[in-house]
């Protein structure tokens, strides 16, 4: 094949065959009531290059619960828990970085950052990574899993004879731009380049920037898979995968476009995913992809509730916001997280509170890629209390220190609760989650 300009034209990496070196070198509102009461074959060689992934079913499509109120089915019990102690185990790491063999400059930009030793999943992750195994990393956002898998892929670009390629797939938009973000702050000082590629962006920018030369590419299945329908990405020529957050792939309907992106890397000589959960139905997919992966699962990759205070907010319709304005008064409600089940019902819900002098903003699908980066960037500053989203649009966010989150209207089932509830309580502290009920 004759080889183009373009980077992503050329031949795949010969990083196995050759290695690498890893040296050192508010008017008043009504109050409440509150309830608390087979045989895998050897990469290279597979045969099931025609496999077909079983997505997790969407509960909003199926016919049992079609014709149903949504979220009628989930017992109100499940919505009420006291939340237990939290018992902190802290990770001490083995060693700090400046004792890894790291490249001096990739460890320079690491201390800048702020950051001395590794969290459990970084380091844990180093070495397998490090000598290009596959890795499965069970690992919840906030764990510091992106720098799990940059710190040791910048490292092995910057000590390698061969030059390869490392293609990061994500579920969001947002999440794309955190790991660019973390990717730039990294290899700051270094001769690396790495771009997201996302939707609601311009595909004529994409295709514009593509042109140029990047070690990194980061970026949305879905725009993924355009860029390579119109032959300015090779999928091929990407010796590394990362997915990142694959069970939110899989629960935002990805699974046929990371099928065809992960068939059209065949071979490759790594892959990593990384996953909060690893459920039955998403096994089998997994086994597929990796091979005979390094499995690490940090202390913190549960997915649970358990130490979250949850209570229920019974309301009759026409009292329902001004029971939402009440419990935004109190104090203790610092940052809060809102879900509403449509875009229509989150831009309705947060004029609503804008119009009774609440600091809120909004993030759905039909906001602008800009909008929603200032929108979050204000949220995590403080300059605004609320948020308002859908479970969409939250997916993959890491934001710190949200005291409270409220499910405005009860989610389609309870995993999308669980994983709604999760924005708050997180590194080690307690939170708490109010979920809105119609009162019969």
């Amino acid at each position: 094949m004759k080889k183009s300009s373009n980077r992503f034209s050329g031949a795949t990496s010969a990083r196995r065959k050759k290695g690498f070196s890893t040296k050192k070198n508010a008017k008043s509102t009504p109050k409440f009531k509150k309830s608390t009461s087979p045989q895998k074959p050897e990469r290279g060689s597979r045969a099931e290059k025609s496999f077909k992934f079983k997505a997790k079913p969407n509960a909003q499509k199926s016919k049992a619960g079609k014709n149903k109120k949504r979220g009628t089915f989930i017992p109100v019990e499940k919505f009420i828990h006291k939340g237990k102690p939290v018992q902190e185990v802290k990770y001490h790491a083995t060693q700090q970085y400046k004792e890894m063999p790291l490249h001096p400059q990739l460890l320079k930009n690491i201390l800048n950052m702020g950051f001395t030793q590794p969290t459990e999943i970084q380091e844990k992750a180093f070495m397998p990574i490090s000598e290009i195994k596959d890795v499965l990393g069970v690992a919840n956002t906030g764990t510091g899993k992106t720098a799990a898998y940059l710190i040791p892929l910048i490292n092995a670009m910057l000590m390698s004879e061969t030059r390869f390629f490392a293609l990061v797939m994500v579920p969001t938009r947002e999440l794309a731009e955190q790991v660019e973000d973390e990717f730039r702050k990294l290899t700051k000082g270094m001769k690396l380049f790495g771009a997201s590629f996302i939707g609601g962006r311009s595909i004529n920018n994409d295709l514009r920037k593509l042109r140029k030369n990047f070690d990194f590419v980061i970026g949305t299945p879905g725009r993924l898979v355009d860029l390579s329908k119109r032959k300015a990405l090779k999928f091929e020529n990407f010796s590394v995968l990362i997915l990142d957050e694959f069970d939110r792939m899989l629960d935002m309907g990805f699974s046929q476009d990371v099928q065809f992106i992960t068939q059209k890397m065949e071979p490759r000589d790594q892959t990593l995913l990384f996953s909060a959960t690893v459920d039955k139905s998403q096994k089998e997919i997994v086994e597929r992809i990796l091979t005979k992966p390094v499995e690490i699962k940090v202390s913190q990759g549960n997915v649970t509730a358990e130490h979250i205070d949850q209570e229920v907010i019974y309301y009759k319709r026409r009292n329902k916001l001004d029971l939402l304005l009440a419990l935004l008064q109190e104090e203790e409600l610092e940052k809060v997280m809102i879900f509403a089940e449509t875009k229509r019902a989150v831009s309705e819900l947060s004029q609503k509170l804008k119009k009774a002098k609440i600091k809120t903003d909004e993030i759905h699908g039909d906001k602008t890629q800009n909008y929603r980066k200032i929108a979050l960037k204000d949220f995590k500053s403080g300059r605004i209390k609320v948020l308002v989203g859908t479970d969409v649009a939250a997916r993959g966010l890491d934001i710190s220190d949200v005291t409270h989150v409220i499910n405005y209207q009860v989610p389609q089932d309870y995993e999308t609760y669980i994983h709604r509830i999760g924005r708050t309580g997180r590194a080690g502290k307690k939170g708490k989650a109010y979920t809105f009920v119609e009162k019969k």
